[in-house]
């Protein structure tokens, strides 16, 4: 799927071309190729004020990742796997892996995501 870089910081020269192959490999390596990825490169200040915001610490990070929506990419994901919910016995497999998956991102980010699928049948 698509790969977007953008460099936003001057203090790091980067070059995008070797860096999108790095990436693909890296993808490939991972078996993500299905997933959109977009990399933004930023300034100490910036990453500093985006932890800030979304982590509570003030200072400067190597890397933040954001999923473009927890629940609908376990969903999407979940559904990529193999799983469906045509019939009950289908769904009680797939609503619980996605309820064990969301419950371990919630331990872990403290947030409350519950699955796309809850109260289906």
């Amino acid at each position: 799927m698509s790969l977007v870089l953008r460099n936003l910081q001057r203090a790091v020269p980067i070059r995008r071309a070797p860096l999108r192959k790095k990436m693909e490999i890296v993808r490939s390596v991972l078996g993500v190729q299905k997933f959109d990825l977009g990399i933004i490169c930023v300034d100490n200040k910036n990453i500093q004020h985006i932890n800030r915001i979304y982590r509570e610490k003030n200072i400067p990070t190597d890397v933040l990742s954001f999923p473009f929506h927890e629940v609908t990419a376990t969903h999407g994901l979940c559904h990529l796997l193999g799983f469906t919910h045509s019939t009950e016995a289908e769904w009680q497999k797939m609503y619980q892996t996605e309820k064990q998956v969301l419950e371990e991102l919630s331990r872990r980010t403290g947030t409350r995501l519950q699955p796309l699928s809850r109260g289906l049948f």
